[in-house]
């Protein structure tokens, strides 16, 4: 009998999910950047901003669907 779970693909996912996290932090660091007059945590957090909570959660949406687009290919 074969192996249940084969250790390559477990690998494969594995880095393929660091990949994938790299990505998504860097492409928000990039829009913290790109917005300079706009910071991000004190209008989150200080001023409950719930128009750029709901924009963030868009941006973060995006980002993942298209991570996890080109990682299936």
């Amino acid at each position: 009998m074969d192996e249940f779970i084969n250790l390559k693909y477990v690998v494969s996912a594995v880095i393929f999910a660091g990949i994938g996290l790299v990505v998504f932090i860097l492409s928000f660091l990039v829009l913290d950047l790109i917005t300079p007059k706009a910071n991000i945590w004190k209008e989150l957090i200080e001023k409950q901003n719930v128009a750029l909570a709901i924009f963030l959660g868009a941006v973060a949406y995006g980002i993942a669907t298209i991570i996890a687009s080109a990682i299936h290919g």
